[in-house]
């Protein structure tokens, strides 16, 4: 809020606007997701539906762990295999 002079108000008032925001903010967010879940339960292929949101979510899981948890391949290994597959190329 503005004073008679222009100037916001002390950090305590700032906090409490900024949570009373994020908290109407969130409020929002959860109505629409139960309105979201409540029509997807409606559904006559729920099952089937479910079943696919869960494949999606196992795939996305394995994305992440081969994008962090597997070591990339050893760069020497990397240049051997071109090597060899020019010398292929080149004696084909």
């Amino acid at each position: 809020m503005r004073g008679a002079a222009g100037e916001r108000g002390g950090l305590d008032e700032q906090a409490v606007l900024v949570v009373t925001g994020l908290a109407d903010l969130a409020f929002g967010l959860v109505g629409s997701a139960v309105g979201t879940m409540r029509g997807l339960l409606r559904r006559a292929d729920a099952a089937e539906l479910a079943t696919e949101a869960q494949d999606d979510l196992m795939a996305r899981g394995r994305l992440v762990l081969d994008r962090y948890a597997a070591a990339p391949p050893a760069h020497l290994e990397v240049l051997a295999r071109h090597a060899l597959a020019r010398r292929a190329a080149d004696d084909a």
